[in-house]
């Protein structure tokens, strides 16, 4: 059994091999996934050594004091937090070495699931998957698709059988993002910034070697997924003070001239509540050591989005007319995922969508109240119905 000790050894072993200070990063991420320091509770050879998941900051405390580079989830968030887990859980010896790559930030991964018609109900997505000897014919379209522009790998679900009900028609698959019939375009945000994009699949051709899971198992596939996501975005490991409530803390030290009463009682609400849903989080995590996230973290991405979107208004409505200040609007193209931004400006108008991506605030709603809560479940009159005859 790999225990806290043993992790130091391997670590300072790694360490000594590939000293930070003269080891390019890459090849140094590279040693640590060998290693099986990127993961320890990952499998031998697949970035891990099969030791508990709490012992990960064992080795993540070694390296930052050595100052070791590490990974970048801002940039391969989709990867790290959601492609990698199901991979792990479903995915056949062949698939697994994709995740080398992945955990490097070498090859980003997108996430192709939403649709114009299929965003709060997924799963009557009507993008469709044909078999054609061993491989799969793909047509539809997917949107509100993170860092696609960036990508070279997705995790895609599509519907490959529309003769039975919405749920068990629908198959999991790895599309390769450079493969002939792919086509990103970019959808420009309220920020100006194309961060998100809408992705066109015509004929696509996926070997049947990169489906993921059982034929018509891709809904339940896919609940792996989405429960690592919210996790990831609403459960993401803070200091004190970390996340959208580090900087309008800074501002009410650093400028006294623009406290209030009123703001004063306000910001003191929602500090307590950030920090309740940080230490929240950390009891998540800890429960992550035991097995797969569960419906839980729903509710952990719903306090996410609200406090993000009231304290970035709150801090506009504190730094008065600056506040409203925005320092570019070009049209950009971003690299990574940055929830707080360069300005108040930024992080208001960017805060609007974390009630929407990783699952609606309503979705979430009904998960927290049903799966979690035990509540009657809304009625769903379409759940035995063929989804071919659906209305659409």
């Amino acid at each position: 059994m790999t225990d806290a000790a043993e992790l130091k050894r391997r670590t300072a072993e790694l360490l000594a091999a590939h000293p930070p200070a003269t080891t390019d990063r890459l090849d140094f991420l590279r040693a640590r996934f060998d290693a099986g320091l990127a993961w320890v509770h990952y499998p031998e050879g697949l970035g891990g050594l099969g030791a508990a998941r709490s012992l990960q900051v064992v080795v993540d405390a070694e390296l930052e004091a050595a100052g070791a580079p590490d990974n970048d989830p801002r940039r391969n968030g989709i990867g790290l937090g959601m492609a990698a887990p199901t991979i792990l859980k479903y995915g056949t010896e062949e698939q697994k070495q994709l995740l080398r790559p992945l955990w490097t930030g070498e090859e980003v991964w997108c996430q192709l699931f939403s649709e114009p018609g299929a965003g709060s109900d997924l799963a009557a997505l009507g993008t469709r998957a044909v078999r054609e000897g061993e491989d799969w014919v793909v047509n539809g379209q997917k949107v509100w698709t993170s860092s696609a522009h960036n990508a070279r790998w997705a995790i895609l679900i599509a519907r490959t059988d529309p003769d039975v009900p919405k749920h068990a028609g629908i198959t999991y698959f790895l599309c390769d993002m450079t493969d002939p019939g792919v086509e990103v375009r970019p959808l420009r945000q309220i920020t100006g910034e194309a961060e998100f994009n809408e992705v066109f699949l015509t004929d696509v051709r996926i070997p049947d070697t990169r489906r993921l899971g059982e034929i018509g198992d891709g809904w339940r596939v896919a609940q792996t997924t989405l429960n690592n996501e919210r996790v990831a975005i609403g459960g993401m490991r803070l200091p004190r003070e970390g996340g959208m409530i580090g900087p309008i803390s800074r501002t009410w030290r650093e400028r006294p001239e623009l406290r209030s009463h009123d703001l004063h009682q306000r910001l003191l609400k929602l500090w307590v509540e950030a920090e309740v849903a940080r230490l929240t989080g950390e009891r998540l995590r800890q429960q992550l050591v035991a097995g797969q996230p569960g419906p839980e973290g729903a509710g952990m991405k719903l306090a996410f989005a609200r406090l993000n979107q009231e304290i970035s208004g709150l801090e506009v409505e504190l730094r008065g007319e600056e506040g409203l200040l925005y320092d570019d609007w070009t049209m950009r193209r971003p690299e990574m995922v940055d929830f707080v931004g360069r300005d108040a400006g930024y992080r208001y108008l960017r805060s609007k969508g974390n009630s929407i991506e990783g699952g609606t605030s309503e979705v979430l709603l009904n998960i927290v109240a049903e799966r979690v809560l035990g509540l009657p479940s809304e009625p769903r009159t379409d759940k035995d119905v063929a989804w071919k005859d659906l209305a659409r």
